[in-house]
């Protein structure tokens, strides 16, 4: 060691990033269980991705494959992308996730039952030390909980869209979690380079709770005629320097999905989380945001 680097007044070592865990298991690969696999292959993980069928298997490689190439075109990976999509395998079948998984993440729709029995078979798979993970944005992870054997080893994962890009985990810890799968899991999100904030269990978290609060209100007033979409969203781009504004999120996050979370919140916490009018009628006309062409802005 050099005096420059040991002597007094040297600036001290970066701390390493935490490892990832050498072997990951995701659940649905959708927009989010796609962007979650990404992220983890990036960091070095090899990653089983576990989808109902075959042409959804393929559908999940094509979506990594892409989350990668446009990674790779800001410059954020470290390998090139075919070598980092080499690290994804898919599956058709819970059974066959590696039972040496360090962690398993659940990104299936946000449907509890379904949840709860793709973890149940999760945890039946994998070895009595894996790390079982919700990525509910607003589901009790206390309910699901209960439909495992080891409670202990699960906890909320809540990832953020697009999550390759987005420095944000949310940590939700029920009742019955460990103290070591915290650390765990705080330990993996540095591995990814991402930030973590620690919640307890309860409906809408933190962050769903009060996206959820602000977008809503921003569609009443959408159907109130008090401003525009886009008027709405510059207000608050603008004047309080969020990235984005309510509405044009909603339509990244989908208007069905909003919708979803807003039904629970008005069920669990009561008449401040009723969804508007105006939302439910553009769901049901299928404007749904981005991934259908149009809600609240068109999308070419």
């Amino acid at each position: 060691m050099t005096a420059a680097s040991s002597g007094p007044g040297a600036p001290p070592s970066p701390e390493p990033r935490p490892e990832p865990p050498a072997v990951v298991g995701v659940l649905g690969a959708g927009r989010m269980g796609a962007g979650i696999a990404q992220s983890f292959a990036a960091a070095g993980s090899s990653v089983t991705v576990v989808e109902r069928d075959a042409d959804a298997a393929a559908e999940a490689v094509t979506r990594v494959a892409a989350g990668l190439a446009r990674a790779a075109e800001r410059g954020a990976l470290r390998q090139p992308p075919e070598e980092v999509l080499g690290r994804v395998t898919t599956i058709a079948s819970v059974a066959g996730l590696p039972a040496t998984a360090g962690l398993v993440v659940e990104a299936v729709p946000e449907d509890a039952a379904l949840k709860a029995r793709m973890l149940a078979a999760a945890e039946r798979a994998v070895g009595p030390t894996t790390v079982l993970a919700t990525n509910t944005s607003s589901l009790s992870v206390t309910e699901l909980a209960s439909a495992l054997e080891r409670p202990d080893r699960f906890l909320g994962m809540h990832f953020f869209n697009p999550v390759p890009a987005s420095a944000l985990v949310e940590l939700v810890v029920a009742p019955g979690t460990a103290e070591d799968t915290v650390r765990a899991a705080r330990a993996w999100t540095g591995a990814l380079g991402k930030q973590h904030v620690v919640v307890r269990d309860s409906p809408g978290f933190v962050s769903s709770r009060l996206g959820v609060a602000m977008g809503l209100e921003a569609i009443r007033m959408v159907e109130e005629g008090v401003a525009e979409p886009e008027a709405i969203d510059d207000a608050m781009r603008l004047g309080y320097r969020h990235p984005m504004g309510p509405l044009r999120l909603t339509d990244l996050v989908g208007l069905d999905v909003r919708l979803a979370i807003a039904e629970h919140l008005h069920a669990t916490l009561g008449a401040r989380f009723e969804p508007p009018r105006l939302l439910r009628d553009m769901v049901e006309r299928g404007d749904l945001g981005r991934k259908t062409g149009r809600g609240f802005y068109p999308w070419p």
